[in-house]
């Protein structure tokens, strides 16, 4: 389906360096709850984070999900990676223990790496400390310059990964970023890494708009649980309701910013590198009951050998 109106690169508040740092950590906590919250009837397949780990499974694949390791270039103040990694790797672990091949009873789990250009080494520390598969990198990382020590450091295998291969993630972030630096990233992903996957929670259709109307009602109900800790952070969805309305005006600029996946694949294909082993792989599942739909772009390296 078309989408509803053409992209507009569009500013969102919490972009802009004159937002107030306070009041930027608390829309970041509203994000971070809208990716990895999920209740009944409502999210009809669990938290959009445990969505996209199922994805990133379905979509490489059983065999070849382990061969990665998926650095987030925007972790931002952690976002949804943390549970995407609890995920994906609670989920290979429970196929391990049912399969009956011996080779699928070595163990296996896939690591998770938060890097971003701002980067939030306190609230990464936090997360890092829960699993052994998440790390961070402390100083900023370019998304489209990455360092390439970085990413000969992720790509070596150790015994129990059977690969070396560099999985770029994007949760909620591409949307960010002008034609010219979408290409400049897509670039460095095609000469340094082997794909690149873009998770986004709205797109350029009426039901995002529909959605984000919807969060922007449901915000003021579950403050209370967002911010039990620091109750007088209410104060600024209440009295002053500067955080829902930021979170439903980003969310409505963010639509109109996100592109379609034949837009990125059009951005794939002149970002100036080689992209001829490259494949686009694309979809959507329902995140939230009955018009949040999270879309998903993946580009990925054809390698010999590969099913």
């Amino acid at each position: 389906m078309a989408p509803w109106v053409p992209r507009m690169h569009l500013f969102e508040i919490d972009d802009q360096p004159w937002f107030p740092s306070y009041l930027r950590g608390l829309v970041q906590e509203g994000l971070h709850h809208a990716w990895t919250t999920s209740l009944p009837i409502l999210h009809p397949q669990g938290s959009p984070a445990s969505i996209v780990a199922r994805t990133l499974q379905q979509v490489l694949g059983r065999r070849h999900v382990p061969r990665y390791t998926y650095i987030d270039f925007c972790a931002g103040a952690g976002g949804p990676t943390p549970v995407i990694e609890r995920t994906l790797n609670a989920s290979l672990a429970e196929q391990q223990q049912g399969s009956d091949s011996e080779q699928d009873k070595q163990p296996t789990s896939v690591d998770f790496v938060m890097t971003d250009l701002h980067p939030h080494p306190e609230a990464w520390a936090a997360s890092a400390n829960k699993s052994r598969n998440l790390t961070y990198e402390p100083e900023p990382v370019d998304a489209a310059n990455a360092p390439a020590s970085l990413i000969d450091r992720y790509r070596k295998a150790d015994g129990n990964k059977p690969g070396g291969r560099v999985f770029r993630l994007f949760n909620l972030a591409f949307h960010h970023f002008d034609d010219g630096l979408a290409r400049a990233i897509l670039k460095n992903t095609v000469e340094t890494s082997d794909a690149i996957g873009i998770f986004e929670m709205q797109s350029r259709s009426f039901a995002s708009v529909v959605t984000c109307a919807l969060f922007g009602l449901f915000i003021p109900l579950v403050a209370p649980l967002v911010y039990w800790s620091a109750p007088w952070h209410l104060f600024w969805v209440y009295v002053v309701p500067i955080v829902p309305f930021v979170l439903v005006f980003d969310g409505l600029v963010s639509s109109i910013r996100t592109r379609t996946p034949e837009e990125i694949e059009v951005l794939l294909r002149t970002c100036g590198a080689d992209t001829t082993d490259w494949e686009i792989k694309s979809g959507n599942e329902c995140f939230m009951w009955p018009t949040g739909y999270l879309s998903w772009t993946m580009c990925i390296k054809k390698h010999k050998g590969d099913e």
